[in-house]
């Protein structure tokens, strides 16, 4: 038997959202939809303007070679263009971890091992954190300016919340009792199940 041989390892996956009112339900979905155990799904609330976050330090001490990380996308890994790019430098080549970008494909170190694929692979990595930092920066500037001009013209900042269907609480009540799946109980209420999650939560919290 060959002892230099990579054994095929666990699967997690890395959930961040930057505040507590922001809704993760898409990106769990989406790693249990890739096949990653709901127990190693690694949920975060915090900023990701640097990689000194105690549940991210967790999951990168848990992993080990032969493993597969999943992240929804470059943005919830990190903010950070140069701290990403050490990030990945340190999950694929120290730890020799696998990830998997799910909503970008070519984001997979599992695929083009050779010398060709992997410097692709790393150009395409550079581009998009570079890009995604940048466009963070102007929707920041974008903001400040609607505020401050928003104020200036003494208009309320905000919208009402779209009303639940007639037949939500009733749906709901299914749902909870485990009578009807989340995908059913989303389309009896005609909504997507990520948005049916959320007001779930919230209509929970109300009662």
């Amino acid at each position: 038997m060959n002892n230099n041989m990579k054994t095929e390892g666990r699967t997690f996956g890395y959930v961040r959202v930057s505040s507590s009112d922001q809704n993760e339900d898409r990106q769990i979905i989406a790693m249990r939809e890739a096949g990653v155990p709901l127990e190693n799904i690694y949920e975060e609330k915090q900023s990701g303007k640097d990689f000194n976050r105690p549940v991210y330090k967790k999951l990168i001490s848990k992993m080990k070679a032969g493993d597969v990380l999943y992240v929804m996308s470059i943005d919830r890994l990190g903010r950070n263009y140069e701290e990403i790019l050490e990030q990945w430098r340190l999950i694929t080549k120290e730890k020799d971890v696998d990830i998997v970008v799910i909503d970008m494909p070519i984001l997979d170190t599992r695929c083009g091992k050779d010398l060709l694929g992997t410097l692709i692979s790393d150009l395409v990595l550079a581009l998009l954190s570079y890009a995604a930092e940048n466009e963070r920066s102007n929707i920041r500037k974008r903001q400040a300016e609607g505020i401050a001009a928003a104020r200036i013209n003494g208009v309320h900042l905000g919208r009402k919340p779209d009303p639940l269907p007639e037949n939500f609480g009733e749906v709901y009540i299914k749902w909870i009792n485990k009578e009807i799946t989340i995908n059913k109980a989303a389309q009896e209420c005609g909504m997507a199940q990520t948005t049916f999650y959320d007001k779930a939560r919230k209509y929970k919290t109300k009662k």
